[in-house]
């Protein structure tokens, strides 16, 4: 059978013994490095945090102050707006106004025209009655006529009226 051997001729032991030795001589660095990592990584993510919360601060502001910027040109659009549409109401009723004495002009001058056209027939008129009445009377006049043929002329002259006008609207 086997002897008892010693605690120290076993492999496993020597393994326990360099395990335990070096834990204890390097533990504390290691420990110690361990600790200042994660401390260090511990101050990075509270940096990182406080970064966050700035970053999301000054988010916040800019949001206000796009809001802000927003609503002011909103209301500045609806103040075009509302200009535009007054100034659309002035110059339609000053286009209408416009066009309403333009008419007024025009049928004035169309008035005066008529006017003008209906002196000039009027005048016509006269003018070749006197000229039919005088060829008449010369007529009458110059061959002593009886009344039943001085009537004929009359009514001759009274036929030729309208051909005369005709002539004197041609010239």
């Amino acid at each position: 059978m086997h002897e008892h051997e010693s605690f120290f001729a076993e492999p496993v032991n020597w393994v326990v013994i360099a395990f335990v030795i070096f834990f204890v001589v390097f533990g504390g660095k290691l420990w110690g490095a361990l600790t200042a990592m994660l401390d260090d990584r511990a101050a990075k993510v509270r940096a990182e945090l406080e970064e966050a919360s700035h970053l999301r601060t000054e988010a916040e502001a800019m949001l206000k102050a796009a809001e802000k910027t927003r609503d002011e040109a909103l209301a500045d659009a609806k103040a075009l707006i509302a200009g535009a549409q007054a100034e659309a109401a002035r110059l339609t009723a000053a286009t209408a106004a416009e066009a309403e004495a333009a008419a007024k002009r025009r049928e004035q001058m169309a008035i005066e025209r008529i006017a003008a056209a209906e002196k000039a027939a009027v005048d016509d008129v006269r003018l070749t009655a006197v000229d039919i009445a005088s060829t008449a009377a010369r007529a009458v006049i110059a061959e002593g006529l009886s009344a039943d043929t001085s009537a004929a002329l009359i009514d001759q002259a009274i036929a030729q009226l309208p051909a005369a006008l005709a002539t004197r609207r041609a010239a």
